[in-house]
């Protein structure tokens, strides 16, 4: 079973897509082409992470690009044979003159519908607000996404850099109006940051999930309060080697939190960039992290629990998964 649930729609933009995109809107082609530009060269830290994820941002210039983008992200996970993504976006970052947030989040929706409709894999649009945003966007944003549950929007994020902008409660009137509106509640947290924000980001968002999270084995009482509180960790060990949040992929916390009894999904976070999709992370589980058949069984199950899911949907992926 394959259920990407940390996903970002920006690091998914095919290179080649990026090419045509950036001709129709007259951005001259990066030195060394867009697989270049799109993809790190190695591990550094979150800030330059970004900066490279960054890259395609001026390619979603329109409607009809946005949603292309999104409905290939859709194409390529069911290729890869995915059987449920979600799909983190910001939108404000992409909001531009004739352009509005809403329009941005409608061009995603419309493109993970169609992408799902031709593969027949379901999928969900998770909005994510930024920690370098002022409170006033945030909020705006929160009831854009909310005027969209149901319509292909299921979950609510906080992203950005943790390290430059670590606050949480300037963000806590967002979160309460997604919360309001149904939305599932995930936040990037103790990725750079200390375990702490990790239970910040439950206590004071109403976080069902954390994001990267990897921090959290740094503190005791926080890798307590985890297994206990029923947390989900959305991890990524690519990902979090490329970010510099741990030295070595081999050093990714995922054993000790899976031995400590803390609740685990898996996600490809930035694929493009990484190099690494859902199924080289689950390869990085087995083959580098010494994972069994019985923990990606018991990771499955928990994904099925934890995704953002229409309840008609959950259930036929817990059938899906009951005939493997």
């Amino acid at each position: 079973m394959l259920v990407d649930l940390h996903s970002h729609l920006e690091g998914r933009v095919r290179p080649e897509t990026a090419a045509e995109l950036a001709r129709a809107a007259g951005i001259a082609d990066p030195a060394g082409g867009w697989g270049q530009a799109i993809r790190l060269d190695a591990p550094a830290d979150l800030t330059v992470y970004l900066r490279k994820v960054a890259s395609t941002y001026p390619l979603f210039h329109s409607r009809d690009a946005i949603a292309r983008i999104a409905r290939e992200a859709v194409e390529d996970a069911a290729a890869a044979g995915l059987d449920y993504l979600e799909l983190r976006f910001g939108p404000v970052t992409h909001a531009r003159a004739g352009l509005r947030v809403e329009d941005v989040i409608a061009a995603v929706a419309e493109g993970m519908t169609d992408g799902s409709r031709a593969t027949g894999m379901p999928s969900g649009a998770v909005v994510a607000a930024l920690r370098h945003h002022d409170a006033d966007v945030n909020v705006a944003l929160a009831r854009s996404a909310a005027s969209f549950a149901g319509r292909g929007v299921v979950g609510f994020d906080l992203a950005g850099d943790e390290l430059l902008y670590p606050a949480l409660e300037p963000h806590q009137p967002a979160f309460a109006i997604a919360r309001a509106a149904g939305l599932g509640i995930t936040c990037h947290a103790a990725e750079a940051g200390p375990a702490l924000a990790a239970r910040q980001a439950a206590e004071l968002l109403g976080a069902t999930r954390i994001g990267h999270g990897a921090h959290i084995l740094d503190d005791p009482q926080v890798l307590a309060w985890a297994a206990e509180s029923g947390i989900v960790v959305e991890v990524c060990p690519t990902s979090n080697w490329y970010t510099g949040a741990i030295a070595d992929v081999r050093d990714h916390p995922a054993p000790d939190f899976r031995d400590a009894g803390v609740r685990l999904v898996l996600g490809d976070d930035n694929p493009m960039q990484t190099g690494s999709d859902l199924r080289g992370e689950r390869e990085v589980l087995t083959g580098t992290l010494g994972w069994t058949e019985a923990d990606l069984a018991e990771l499955d199950r928990v994904s099925i629990a934890a995704a953002f899911l229409e309840p008609g949907t959950r259930e036929a992926l817990t059938r899906a998964l009951e005939r493997t």
